[in-house]
């Protein structure tokens, strides 16, 4: 299905200013790291926080792990960089801006429980949103193919899945036939973002957004064909339940706050987290969510109960992409 795109000089321009701002976050900066780093290499393991460092310094922008207990210890660094960070059941994906790359091209890396590549992908945009299906058999994915952000008018995205086992490759669910009450939805302009497993391997929910209004898709991969069961529900992630899903609710003033979203009732709550958010929420548990907060030209990992009450909590400064071991 074609899009409808902004003018390739904007597009051009516009995807280069992406580039140009990651390749920037990974050179200069100080000899010495701005937050203590712990010698020896990163393994997946159960109890960990993983994120891409942002802290200043000659580890900026690398892989790196924290103890869930103690999120304010030294970080442990793996050389690989990362743009975009998932992990579950010892497969984990990373996604990176290729290097030099105008317009801008997506290495798509699944990697196995030492961290070592299994498998990699080159493709247009640049990295977005990555996620692990919670059995570890499925990667997934959303780039940028135009424009830089959700917010930019005339966006668009690419969402692509890879079967680690089989080796299958979908490089856009673009063509998931959906129906959008009772019907069959037709529309050039049809964007997905935000994939989220449930524990099954099977079915998936994702955002479509079209005609300047995003719906909530319940997916089933196997016969592949999903159906709207909610509106207004942005980058949705599944609880560890399945009961829940946690998502970017847009405000009137095109800012986005954290939901949540009871699947049984359709019954939506919002976190004590009342900051505005851009980014996939991650479950921590069925009752917390971690998420990236933007803080300047930096970003810090937070996390929130699920309830109004309580107080949102700095976990790791200097980070985002947060992934659960």
């Amino acid at each position: 299905m074609k899009k409808i795109l902004v003018g390739k000089l904007s597009m051009i321009v516009l995807l280069g200013a992406a580039t140009l701002y990651v390749v920037q976050s990974r050179v200069g900066g100080p000899a010495d790291n701005a937050r203590p780093v712990a010698a020896g290499h990163l393994e997946l393991a159960q109890g960990n926080l993983y994120f891409r460092n942002l802290a200043k310094g000659p580890d900026q922008g690398k892989l790196s792990a924290v103890s869930v207990t103690d999120p304010g210890g030294p970080r442990q660094v793996e050389k690989l960089r990362c743009d975009r960070f998932a992990t579950a059941r010892g497969t984990s994906i990373c996604l990176r801006l290729k290097p030099g790359s105008l317009p801008p091209y997506t290495e798509m890396l699944v990697l196995g429980p030492d961290l070592a590549v299994k498998h990699k992908e080159t493709l247009p945009g640049t990295p977005s949103r990555a996620r692990v299906s919670p059995d570890g058999k499925i990667v997934n994915w959303t780039l940028f193919v135009s424009g830089d952000s959700y917010a930019t008018t005339g966006f668009s995205t690419r969402s692509g899945l890879y079967e680690v086992e089989t080796k299958t490759l979908v490089k856009s669910i673009e063509e998931l036939p959906v129906f959008i009450d009772g019907r069959r939805y037709f529309a050039s302009d049809v964007n997905y973002w935000g994939i989220t497993f449930d524990a099954d391997g099977n079915h998936f929910y994702a955002t479509l957004g079209s005609k300047g209004k995003t719906y909530l898709i319940k997916a089933d991969y196997r016969q592949y064909r999903g159906e709207s069961i909610a509106q207004n529900v942005e980058c949705p992630s599944l609880s560890p339940d399945g009961k829940r899903i946690a998502f970017k609710q847009k405000n009137p003033d095109g800012s986005w706050r954290l939901a949540v979203l009871e699947l049984a009732t359709g019954q939506v709550t919002h976190p004590a987290e009342g900051r505005a958010i851009d980014d996939q929420p991650l479950w921590k548990d069925d009752n917390t969510l971690l998420y990236a907060l933007k803080r300047g030209a930096s970003s810090d990992i937070w996390s929130t109960p699920i309830t109004p009450t309580g107080t949102p909590r700095l976990l790791v400064p200097d980070a985002a992409s947060p992934a659960v071991g």
